[in-house]
């Protein structure tokens, strides 16, 4: 396959671009566009569990970082593990990657980074308190309570939910998420009202879940200002990875992308 040779082209949200004091904040969904890798992973995979040339990988990974105009050292990212766990990330501590599953700072010159391959990457900006967070939420993440988390770790930071948006980046939709039974009773039995989010698929005793319509109400329960990038991965293999498509051929493997966001440093330099 052809190595796409070009810089990254994210996808953008105008919800956080329009609430972005002053152009403080930065972010992007990145696709596949714009990296090196080859063949399972061609494109920007950012993955380190991933069994991709690890040169490719470190690559894309400083690719992301050079579109926010910043060195490859400030790409913060963490050992993800579908937990509510979140890491405060500081000058000091970046080069660390813990075990969580979202990261909030209020320090200028760090790019947080999620990845993702049908999960929902969320990123969250109070530009006016100078906060962002990024959140990796997939089922088990956004059932747990990883979003409520990150939120939660903003305010520690000066944050106000009332001023937090929050944007749900490219995921997998309904119509390719089927569950079955036991999938269905874990959430019927936490709250008879989170039937809505299922609905019947071809197999009996099986559904149809709307992770995305699910994240995005406990945003909104939480007193955000929410919206989402509708781009599905499991459909648009061009543009995103999807771990349940690669499942479903029987891949061996599959790539990652990244959603990223960043508080720009000013005019008098570096952070740090």
């Amino acid at each position: 396959m052809k190595v796409d040779r070009r810089a990254p082209n994210p996808v953008r949200s105008a919800l956080l671009d329009g609430a972005s004091s002053g152009n403080r904040v930065s972010h992007g969904f990145f696709s596949r566009s714009g990296g090196v890798s080859e063949g399972l992973y061609r494109g920007l995979n950012v993955g380190l569990g991933s069994n991709d040339n690890r040169a490719h990988i470190e690559e894309n990974r400083a690719r992301v970082s050079r579109w926010f105009d910043m060195e490859p050292d400030r790409l913060v990212t963490l050992h993800q593990v579908h937990s509510p766990r979140v890491h405060i990330a500081t000058a000091q501590n970046r080069a660390e990657r813990p075990q969580a599953d979202a990261l909030v700072t209020s320090t200028p010159g760090l790019v947080l980074g999620v990845l993702t391959a049908d999960c929902g990457p969320v990123l969250f900006a109070d530009p006016d308190a100078g906060v962002v967070g990024a959140a990796h939420a997939g089922w088990r993440g956004a059932f747990d309570g990883v979003l409520e988390s990150t939120v939660e770790a903003m305010q520690t930071l000066g944050a106000d939910p009332g001023r937090i948006v929050a944007v749900l980046g490219p995921s997998i939709s309904q119509p390719n998420y089927e569950v079955g039974p036991e999938f269905i009773n874990r959430f019927v039995d936490r709250d008879p009202a989170f039937e809505i989010y299922f609905r019947p698929s071809a197999r009996d005793d099986h559904a149809l879940f709307d992770l995305r319509q699910f994240t995005l109400d406990r945003l909104r329960a939480a007193g955000l200002t929410a919206d989402m990038v509708a781009d599905c991965t499991y459909a648009d293999e061009a543009a995103w990875y999807s771990y349940r498509r690669a499942t479903h051929r029987n891949e061996p493997d599959y790539g990652r992308q990244i959603s990223a966001i960043a508080i720009k440093e000013d005019a008098h330099g570096p952070a740090f």
